[in-house]
């Protein structure tokens, strides 16, 4: 139908009152609706570098949000309404696209986003509206570490639950490590977490080079040079996120058949878990892996994530649930109040059941402590990826993770 041109009588005075007249009677009406529903703002990286892990964590959120509310999407008589944006994996474009959804969306927290460096520039944008940012599934320690916040909380695991869980794993005496990371702070954070934790084995040397890199024989050749007269188990420890990775360098100069030299590496999306395959017995630790935990949350996920995409879920569809039941959790908690101070007296110290297991927020710096897990790569002709046998779960008070706020 097209828009028809309504004319008021009369001048400029006329036609300001009866817009305020309109206003006043819409304004009842607008309130109404928002004290019945519950805004929050999703923001990933849906476009750009890490599109493929941003898509699992909407994928993963709005399924925690489905469980942890037994369908109705309502919680305390308030439906809960999402709004989903695109950083496209940039940090000014996260940035604005926070402030765009807690003023001119009204949304009453927030939860993202897939990158780290996206991650930390919307920081300051939750404590400036004094509104609450969820952080998911974003690493990089300075997250709830130096450039945290008391708006802040993370269900995603940072950089040194990373690096310490796969220390626990690796750090043996007689053994030499070094590590190959990207060069932002994802690798870096990880790779300083990682050299603080190991206290048995000799660490050699750190190698790190852009996320964009494509050729790695220069880097890996300086790690043979440092690596190949070193007595002992030789071990390189990769931190890498997205595509381009070295692991299918790594095989094709045959390091460890060459030098002796073993890569080592964290879990990651199954397609990128296939490079896994060229290298069985593989150790590490990861985050998840759907044939892992063991529990109703997880038995949930995978069974409704195989009837729905005919697929298993993957590593950050299960940290987008996890999130997705925090934010239903703690609003249960506030018996539906929205409201940041009411969140986080809720939040803090808070407790709950994810597809790994039990969360639990830490007080100090708001990160979720939580199990992780030492596995071993099996090589499955039924599986595409290189399958990760549990060694054994790395438990929260296995690893000691540093408070790095100053606040």
């Amino acid at each position: 139908m097209p828009h028809r041109l309504i004319r008021i009588p009369g001048g400029t005075a006329q036609l300001a009152a009866a817009a305020l007249a309109v206003a006043a009677l819409a304004a009842p009406t607008l309130a109404l609706a928002q004290a019945k529903e519950i805004r929050i703002a999703h923001i990933n990286g849906k476009t750009g570098p890490l599109e493929a892990y941003a898509k699992q964590s909407t994928t993963g959120f709005m399924m925690g949000l489905d469980y942890a509310t037994g369908g109705t999407m309502t919680v305390a008589g308030k439906k809960l309404v999402v709004i989903d944006k695109d950083d496209q994996g940039k940090p000014d474009v996260g940035k604005s696209l926070l402030a765009a959804a807690y003023g001119d969306d009204k949304a009453d927290l927030a939860v993202g986003t897939t990158g780290s460096g996206v991650a930390l520039a919307m920081l300051p944008v939750a404590e400036e509206y004094k509104k609450v940012l969820l952080v998911e599934p974003a690493v990089a320690d300075s997250i709830t570490g130096d450039k945290w916040n008391r708006y802040v909380f993370r269900t995603g695991r940072n950089s040194s639950q990373d690096a310490i869980s796969n220390a626990v794993a690796l750090d043996k005496p007689g053994q030499v490590l070094a590590t190959l990371a990207q060069d932002n702070a994802f690798g870096r954070d990880g790779v300083k977490a990682f050299k603080e934790a190991v206290k048995k084995a000799k660490f050699v040397h750190e190698e790190f080079v852009p996320p964009t890199t494509t050729d790695f024989t220069g880097a890996l050749q300086r790690l043979i040079d440092k690596m190949k007269d070193q007595p002992g188990r030789k071990i390189v420890w990769v931190v890498w996120a997205g595509a381009n990775s070295p692991f299918d360098k790594f095989a094709e100069l045959e390091l460890q058949k060459r030098y002796g030299i073993e890569m080592a590496t964290g879990g990651n999306i199954l397609p990128a878990m296939v490079s896994y395959k060229k290298y069985p017995g593989l150790e590490g630790a990861l985050y998840y892996y759907f044939g892992i935990p063991k529990n109703p949350v997880n038995e949930w996920l995978v069974s409704n994530h195989y009837s729905k995409f005919k697929t298993p879920p993957d590593f950050f569809t299960a940290g987008g649930m996890s999130a997705g039941i925090a934010v239903v959790e703690a609003l249960k908690k506030t018996k539906g109040d929205a409201s940041a101070e009411k969140l986080i007296a809720a939040m803090e110290g808070m407790s709950f059941e994810t597809p790994k297991g039990k969360m639990t927020f830490r007080k100090e710096d708001h990160q979720a402590m939580q199990s992780m897990y030492h596995f071993k790569i099996k090589v499955d002709p039924a599986f595409d990826w290189g399958v990760p046998e549990l060694v054994r779960e790395i438990k929260p008070e296995e690893m000691d993770i540093p408070i790095r706020n100053k606040r």
